[in-house]
This record gives C-alpha cells, structure tokens and sequence, in this order.
C-alpha cells in the first residue's frame, strides 16, 4: 500500500511543478491591456481569446492529473487499518495473553519462602 501512495505523491509533485512551470511561461490574457489601453486592443478586453493553444491543453491535462492524484491520496489516507492503531490498544489486546501465561507459571518470589 505504501508503494501505491509514493507512486500516487510523486505523480502528484511532477504535476504541480509541470504546471507551475506552464502557468509561468504563457501569455496573460491582460497582459497587453496595460501598454495598449484606450487604443483599438481594448476591444478584446471581453471578447473571445481564440482558440486554445498547445501551452493552455497541456495545463489543462496538468491539472486534471493533479486533481486526480489529490483524490486518490484523499482515499488512501482515510483508509482504517484493521489491527490496533495505536499503543494503548496493543497492549490492551497483548494483556489477556500475558495474564493468562503469569496465572500458569509457578510462583516465585515471597510465595516460595516457607512460612513456620
């Protein structure tokens, strides 16, 4: 199981690197307002952007892959083993067995003096 989860947070950590490095390298949609404001460019300041570009699909997929991973590893970490979780419940599950092992061994100590 911890195989899965290492395969599943490494995926993850490529995938949030690949996609800060996508988001840095494109092109801002207002990038260009700035410089060409009041001129004919502010005419796409709420028009259509065109169509998506190689950089913007492959952030896209980035992302889902992201999402993906954060999801798995959302399951896998509320996974409840089933044996004790915790010290307290081991040693209450190992005291019965040591209870039941002292009762059958001989007595030692103050027991064994004879007493007149």
């Amino acid at each position: 199981m911890s195989y899965v989860v290492t395969i599943i947070l490494t995926v993850q950590m490529i995938s949030a690197v690949a996609m800060i490095a996508l988001i840095l390298v494109q092109h801002g949609k207002g990038a260009d307002m700035g410089a060409a404001f009041g001129t004919g460019g502010s005419g796409s300041l709420f028009g259509a952007s065109g169509s998506a570009n190689f950089l913007s699909r492959t952030t896209a997929v980035c992302a889902t892959v992201f999402f993906a991973c954060t999801l798995a590893l959302a399951y896998f970490g509320n996974l409840r083993p089933t044996g004790p979780t915790s010290v307290l419940e081991s040693a209450a599950a190992v005291a019965p067995a040591a209870a039941a092992s002292a009762a059958a061994a001989p007595a030692s100590g103050a027991a064994q003096i004879p007493v007149n």
